[in-house]
């Protein structure tokens, strides 16, 4: 709203300056005036029509482009003097429409040749220039950007939802437009899962311990750019973000690329309750073990445990002592044995015969 009263504005005052032009210029037979005036207000509904379509606007490119016309200007009037000096030592006889058309039209190279140079090397520019440079400052903490693996996984709604996030949470565009192309998929399991992930957008953005914006600007560089995953470096690199995912390729890149990113399972693995030798726990052993005599259960989380000594118990809840605990690559194992009180109860309900172990 206040836009289009600036708009409004610019066109009046326009007109006013070209209707003042007007009267003061205008002379018996004399049309040239009344062109002006007419250039002048077209000219200011084209600026007009033209910052209205163009929405997306950058200002580092703005910066740049106006920091290399005034180097351009700086230079050519540099140069002036020096021109001056040579056409009147070598070419004494040139007139003056020709001296001062060539200097214009070297003007015009040295600006366009300076807007071209520090568009292309703004990002390096400020090791010319010290504390000079075109990226955008970050107002606040660094904000956090979800990939489309972690939103369908699902588990950053719980997350969110303690209020461990303090800075903004952005969904680019782009990962939105592919979780519709999933959602929209004829894979009956894909379009479950991209249903999943619109569901768990519409719960972020219900939440309000956080600040989701959908991410809708315009990244830098992306000339060539293909796949999501490196539209999110881009944007992590332009933003000063940190990406949230689970995808270990991603991670990896990330890593190489100097890319702060904070792995949903490395931080679930975090948060697991350590269980030390000597602690009790309650488990239903559901399978026979590897080894002689032994049964497997599982955590509430996934953890398999052996228990020593308990294959006659399969079906019941036991009360098992920790022995060991060890981290391997598909998760964690705890290894117990039977308590002094034996099992809690003998119920045989049917219970899964199998159960996937963690795989974070």
């Amino acid at each position: 709203m206040i836009l289009n009263f600036i708009r409004a504005i610019f066109v009046l005052l326009v007109a006013v300056v070209a209707i003042s032009f007007l009267s003061q210029s205008v002379g018996a037979g004399d049309n040239w005036p009344y062109i002006v005036m007419v250039i002048c207000v077209v000219s200011a509904f084209a600026i007009i029509i033209v910052d209205y379509l163009i929405k997306r606007k950058n200002l580092s490119a703005i910066a740049g482009l106006f920091l290399g016309i005034l180097v351009g200007m700086l230079v050519t009037v540099a140069l002036d003097y020096l021109l001056s000096q040579v056409f009147n030592t070598f070419f004494p006889t040139l007139s003056y429409p020709v001296i001062t058309g060539t200097k214009l039209l070297l003007g015009i190279v040295v600006c366009y040749l300076s807007v071209s140079l520090i568009l292309q090397t703004k990002d390096d520019f400020r090791f010319v220039v010290p504390y000079v440079e075109f990226s955008r400052a970050t107002r606040g903490s660094r904000p956090f950007i979800l990939d489309t693996s972690v939103i369908i996984d699902g588990r950053i709604a719980d997350v969110a939802a303690t209020g461990i996030f303090e800075s903004r949470i952005l969904v680019p565009r782009f990962v939105l437009n592919e979780l519709q192309t999933i959602a929209d998929s004829s894979d009956k399991l894909k379009r479950g899962r991209g249903k999943r992930g619109l569901d768990v957008l519409q719960k972020l953005q219900s939440l309000g311990r956080i600040e989701l914006h959908i991410w809708d600007g315009t990244l830098l560089g992306d000339a060539g750019v293909q796949g999501v995953d490196q539209k999110l470096l881009l944007l992590a690199k332009q933003e000063n973000g940190r990406i949230i995912t689970n995808d270990f390729n991603l991670n990896k890149i990330a890593a190489l690329q100097g890319v702060q990113v904070l792995n949903l399972n490395d931080l679930a693995k975090a948060v697991k309750p350590v269980v030390l030798p000597g602690e009790t726990l309650d488990v239903r052993v559901i399978k026979p073990g590897e080894g002689a005599g032994q049964a497997v259960g599982y955590l509430d989380d996934g953890t398999m445990v052996v228990v020593e000594g308990a294959r006659q118990r399969m079906g019941t809840v036991v009360r098992v002592t920790v022995t060991n605990s060890v981290q391997t690559s598909a998760g964690r194992m705890i290894f117990a044995r039977l308590d002094d009180n034996g099992d809690r109860g003998t119920e045989k309900s049917p219970q899964p015969q199998s159960a996937g172990s963690d795989q974070n």
